[in-house]
Order: C-alpha cells, then structure tokens, then sequence
C-alpha cells in the first residue's frame, strides 16, 4: 500500500513537471520575436471584440514608429457570433500573403460596427474583389484554417490569456524577462523603449 501511495505520488511529480514544461515552452514559444526581429509586439485578438478594433491602430502606430513586427495570434471568444469565421476568412487570405490577411483584419475591424454573422461573408466578397482574389464558395473544406485557429486559442490557454485583446512586447534576450504584458496601452512605447535599451 506504502509503495502504491509513493508511485502514485512520482506520477503525480512527474506529471507536474511536464505540465510545467510544456507550459514553459508554450511560453518560449509564443512569447519571443519572429527570426531575425530583437524585438516585436504579440497580439491575442478577436475580430468582434470592440477593445481588439480600438487596440489595432496603436499597435500598427507602434510598430510603424519602431519598425518592429506585430505577431498576431486568432483568439475568436465563444460568445461573439461571427469572430470565428472571420478569422476563417482572414486565414484564407493568409494563404495569399500575411500582409492581406492582416489588411483583412484591419478592414474588419474597421467596418466591426456594421458586421453581422449574415453580411460577413458580403466583406469578405468586397474585400476579394479589390484585392483581386477569388472567394471560393466553400473557404475552408477541408478544416485546416479552422485547425490553424484552434491551434493558436490553444496556444494562448497554455499561457493563460483570459481576454482580449492580450498584448505583450517580447524581446529575444536570454537573460531576465523576454517579454513584458501591457495592461495599460498609455505605456505602450515606454515598454518598447524599455524593452529595446535593456
């Protein structure tokens, strides 16, 4: 019985130990530049979520200002009705080149107020068209763009995002804290700034 109890209790370390792994490389992993970048700003967001559309602009300013890159991951929200295919519809247009797929976020997000789970597919035809993309009738047969989707809400659950949008600005040190999350936007540039001369 002693020994049930101790083997039980190994398990149970070991089990620890690789969940806090795997949690720890989920972070190393999401929380670091893209190659080649010292430092860029990771963005969790949902194309329905009204805080997301006011964050946008001052993330794409930042980034523009410093010439950092912006490392946006999906994180549609149950309750909103239509963020899920819209990053659907991003995704398709991710196949295309990531600068369109993240101008189809903009364009979402821009026109966010007058969005319904109905018109959706209606943006997403307008914005095909003036970019010159054909808008298969079927976006996503085979479920790899939802598949892609479902990978980064996993992604961000293993770091422990409860809301959006989550904002960090990550560095590529090894040393002391790689990446910082902003809670207020006001200080967005000062964490830059920090994070650029540390």
């Amino acid at each position: 019985m002693l020994r049930n109890r101790f083997a039980r209790l190994s398990l149970g370390f070991v089990l620890a130990a690789f969940l806090s792994v795997s949690s720890q490389d989920a972070v190393n992993s999401v929380l670091r530049p893209p190659k080649g970048a010292q430092v860029a700003i990771v963005v969790f967001e949902d194309l329905q979520c009204p805080d997301c559309r006011r964050a946008a602009p001052l993330v794409e300013e930042a980034s523009k200002t410093y010439k950092i890159p912006v490392v946006r991951h999906d994180f549609p929200l149950p309750f909103h009705t239509w963020s899920f295919d819209a990053a659907v519809f991003a995704r398709f247009f991710d196949t295309h080149s990531k600068a369109m797929g993240n101008d189809f976020r903009d364009y979402i997000f821009a026109n966010q107020l007058e969005v319904t789970p109905q018109n959706l597919r209606g943006y997403a035809e307008k914005f095909a068209a003036e970019h010159k993309v054909d808008l298969p009738f079927v976006v996503d047969p085979q479920g790899k763009l939802a598949a892609l989707i479902n990978a980064d809400k996993e992604l961000g659950k293993a770091i422990h995002i409860e809301h959006t949008p989550t904002l960090y600005v990550v560095s590529n040190r090894h040393s002391g804290k790689p990446f910082v999350e902003v809670v207020d936007r006001s200080q967005l540039y000062a964490l830059i700034d920090n994070m650029m001369h540390e």
